[in-house]
């Protein structure tokens, strides 16, 4: 997922960018209100992270500004961090446009989970685990496990499950694509969720990553279409007759 970081405090922004890229986030960060509002107004991003007390636009005005229908994503979901725990701040902020709020000093953990719960709410999931046909994708604990059929025989016959590993990129891409299954992923915002602005994917890494995934789940029974001119679809693999 792609995360915009808006925080002046060179030092704090250094800690929670580093912190949420080993979280599985592509980062970018930002110092000012303006800047983020015109990043905002060109490029799409999965969730911003604000803190209140920024130089020239507040981050209270910025997010009122960037619910603006002329913004890339104005629906986007955005998580305040504050010292400020006046109750009145708290309702203008939310009335304004905030979806969350968390005040300084607050632990890395906590972050990540209430990113977890927007980001679901977002994309109308009501749980951490992803799911499509033998996966199961656990967001929280950072696990991709598939369903496998217990022998006869054994102590306990029926269904398990089974973990399989995949790299952290690998993660995203995977991540990304359940999220929007059974609908397809556009290629371009897949290519923007693996990266920020400080590192660079060529579109060909991305059919690298795809053809990684589609080695190791096709023999759980799913496989990743490819869409030309468009992007990706996971789809239930057809038995061989």
């Amino acid at each position: 997922m792609r995360l915009l970081l808006v925080e002046d405090d060179v030092m704090l922004a250094s800690g929670i960018k580093l912190g949420l890229g080993d979280a599985g986030y592509a980062v970018d960060w930002v110092g000012s209100g303006e800047r983020a509002a015109e990043v905002l107004g060109k490029e799409h991003f999965d969730v911003a992270v604000i803190d209140v007390g920024l130089p020239g636009m507040d981050g209270l005005e910025l997010t009122r500004h960037l619910r603006r229908p002329e913004m890339v994503n104005p629906s986007i979901p955005v998580l305040i961090l504050t010292a400020r725990d006046a109750l009145e701040d708290r309702v203008r902020g939310l009335d304004w446009g905030a979806d969350d709020y968390m005040l300084k000093p607050y632990e890395l953990p906590e972050l990540l989970a209430r990113l977890r719960a927007l980001l679901r709410r977002s994309q109308a999931a009501t749980t951490a685990i992803l799911s499509f046909g033998s996966l199961e994708l656990d967001t929280a604990r950072r696990t991709l496990s598939v369903r496998s059929q217990v022998a006869e025989g054994a102590d306990v016959p029926g269904t398990a499950r089974a973990v399989l590993e995949v790299g952290p990129r690998e993660w995203t891409v995977l991540e990304y694509l359940m999220v929007h299954a059974p609908k397809p992923a556009n290629k371009e915002k897949l290519l923007q969720a693996l990266t920020g602005w400080d590192r660079e994917i060529t579109p060909n890494a991305v059919e690298v990553y795809i053809s990684r995934l589609r080695t190791k789940l096709e023999p759980h029974g799913v496989t990743l279409r490819s869409i030309r001119g468009f992007g990706y679809r996971l789809e239930l693999r057809q038995p061989d007759t």
